[in-house]
C-alpha cells in the first residue's frame, strides 16, 4: 500500500464530521441487553467448535488522580485497599471464564488496561498473573504478546522489573503532552524524567516494544508546543506511537467540564498540529498505520500491514486477528464466536453477578450474516486502505456491486474527490483519503445509514 499521507485541508474540512472509530463492527452503541450470559455461553460453544488461540483483556479501573480529558471507565481513589475486593472478584471471573473454554486453547495475547493497571501492588500483580496462568494456557514469551498500559507516575524501575518477571513483554505509556501549561490544564503533571526512566527500565529488563500515547487538541496546545513534545518523544525512539484527537464531549463526560472551552485550540489550529505531527513523524522514519497510529517499519504492526494481516479490535490495531477476545473485569468488552459482549458497568453490579455465580455479562450483540460481511469490508479498509473486490466476492459469496449497490454513489463521490480509486477489481484508498478512512468506512455501515443520531467523536 501507499504509506504516505496527503493533508488536503479543503477535503478535511468538508468531510470532518462525527463517526465511529471502528474498533468493532457493529459498534458498541448497537449493543443491547437482550444479549445475556446465556447468549454468551452459546457463543463460547461456537468458539470452541472453531478452536484457535485466545486473547485476554483485563480492565483495572482504579486511578489515583483524574485526568480532565479522560473518557475511560475509571474509579478515582487514593485508597489502595479499594482494589482488594475487586481483584477477588476478578480472580473468580477468571476461573468462571476459563471453565467455559477448551483448556488446550492457547492465550497468544493478553492486555491489562484501565484506569491505571499499576495502581495495584506488586504482590497483587504477581497474584493476578498467577491466577491467570492457573486457569488459562498462556503462550511462551517468544510467541505471546503480553502488554500493559503504564502511567509513568505510578511506576518505577522496580515495577517494570516485576512486570517483566510475571510475563509482560510490551509496554504502553501515557504521555499526552510534556508542556507544563498543558499538563496543568488537564491535571496530569508528569515530568520527562520519570517518563523516560520507565522507558529505560523497560529496555533494560527486556521488554521488546515501547509504545507512547499522545493527545492533540488539549487546552493551550499550539503547533510549536506540540512539535517540541514530539521532538522529545522521537529522541527516545519508541517502536509505536499513538497521536489521538481529543474529543471534547463534556455533555457525556462530566470531568471534561473542568477544562475551559476557550482554552482549547481552534479547529484550524488542531488541523495544523495534526499536519505537522504527521510530517514530523514520517520524516523521523515512522510509518502511518492509520487511525492515529504510527510504527517503525520493522515493527510487527507495520509488517502485518504490509503482509495484509493487520486487524483491529477494542484495543486498536492488532496482529492477532485469529484470536477470540475474552473481556475480564468491570465494563470490559469481548469478542467471542459471532458476538460482542460487555460486562457490568458498576462495581456493585459486577460483584453481585459473581457473588451469585453468574457471568457479569451486561449486554452484547450477536452478528447476523450482513454484519459479518460488512465487518470484513470495513476491517480490510481501515487496516489496509484497500479492498480486492474479486477476492472479497469469493470469500463472502457475494456480488460486490449488487450487494453494495447503495454504496456505489458514495464511492463515486470519493473517487471524484480524490480520496480513492475504484473499479470492478479494487478499492484503493489514496494518500488524501488515509486521514478520512472513517468516512469511507461509514458508507458501508448499515447502522450509520439509518440516520439515527449517535454520540461519536469527530473523525479529525
Amino acid at each position: 500500500m501507499e504509506q504516505s499521507v496527503t493533508f488536503d485541508l479543503d477535503l478535511i474540512k468538508r468531510y470532518d464530521k462525527a463517526g465511529p472509530r471502528y474498533t468493532s463492527y457493529p459498534t458498541a452503541v448497537e449493543f443491547n441487553e437482550s444479549f445475556t450470559a446465556d447468549s454468551y455461553q452459546q457463543q463460547v460453544e461456537i468458539s470452541n467448535q472453531r478452536g484457535g488461540p485466545l486473547s485476554l483483556y483485563f480492565h483495572l479501573p482504579f486511578c489515583d488522580t483524574v485526568c480532565f480529558y479522560c473518557a475511560c471507565n475509571k474509579i478515582i481513589t487514593k485508597n489502595r485497599k479499594h482494589s482488594e475486593p475487586y481483584l477477588a472478584n476478578l480472580h473468580k471471573e477468571i476461573a468462571m471464564q476459563a471453565a467455559l473454554f477448551d483448556s488446550d486453547r492457547v492465550v497468544e495475547q493478553l492486555h491489562w488496561g484501565g484506569g491505571t493497571p499499576t495502581f495495584i501492588s506488586h504482590d497483587q500483580m504477581r497474584e493476578l498473573m498467577a491466577v491467570t496462568r492457573q486457569h488459562f494456557n498462556l503462550a511462551n514469551d517468544d510467541v505471546g504478546e503480553f502488554s500493559i498500559e503504564i502511567d509513568p507516575r505510578e511506576a518505577d524501575a522496580e515495577t517494570i522489573s516485576v512486570l517483566r518477571e510475571i510475563g509482560f513483554n510490551r509496554i504502553s505509556l501515557g504521555v499526552q503532552d510534556f508542556n507544563p501549561t498543558v499538563q496543568k490544564a488537564v491535571n496530569r503533571i508528569q515530568s520527562e524524567e520519570e517518563t523516560f526512566a520507565v522507558i529505560d527500565a523497560a529496555r533494560r529488563t527486556g521488554f521488546r516494544s515501547v509504545s507512547l500515547d499522545l493527545i492533540y487538541g488539549l487546552p493551550h496546545q499550539t503547533p510549536d508546543s506540540f512539535a517540541e513534545t514530539l521532538d522529545k518523544v522521537i529522541a527516545v525512539s519508541p517502536e509505536r506511537l499513538s497521536v489521538f484527537n481529543y474529543a471534547h464531549m463534556p455533555e457525556l463526560f462530566k470531568v471534561q467540564r473542568q477544562m475551559k472551552s476557550e482554552d482549547l485550540p481552534l479547529p484550524e489550529v488542531k488541523l495544523e498540529i495534526l499536519q505537522r505531527s504527521i510530517e514530523q513523524l514520517t520524516a523521523a522514519g515512522y510509518v502511518y498505520i492509520g487511525m492515529d497510529h504510527f510504527a517503525k517499519p520493522d515493527d510487527d504492526l507495520a509488517i502485518a500491514q504490509r503482509e495484509n494481516k493487520l486487524y483491529r479490535n477494542f484495543q486498536g490495531y492488532s496482529t492477532h486477528s485469529e484470536c477470540d477476545l475474552i473481556g475480564l473485569g468491570v465494563t470490559s468488552i469481548g469478542s467471542v464466536g459471532d458476538s460482542y459482549s460487555q460486562n457490568q458497568r458498576t462495581l456493585e453490579e459486577y460483584s453481585n453477578s459473581l457473588n451469585n455465580d453468574q457471568l457479569p455479562v451486561f449486554r452484547g450483540f450477536t452478528l447476523n450474516d450482513d454484519d459479518k460481511i460488512r465487518r470484513v469490508v470495513i476491517t480490510r479498509l481501515i487496516c489496509h486502505f484497500s479492498l480486492d473486490i474479486p477476492a472479497i466476492e469469493k470469500e463472502l459469496n457475494i456480488n460486490f456491486n449488487d450487494y453494495f449497490a447503495d454504496v456505489l454513489p458514495d464511492l463515486e463521490q470519493f473517487k471524484q474527490d480524490g480520496l480513492l480509486q475504484y473499479d470492478d477489481e479494487k478499492i484503493e484508498v489514496l494518500p488524501a483519503g488515509h486521514l478520512l478512512i472513517r468516512n469511507i468506512c461509514m458508507v458501508f455501515d448499515f447502522y450509520m445509514q439509518q440516520k439515527v443520531k449517535k454520540h461519536f467523536s469527530k473523525v479529525i
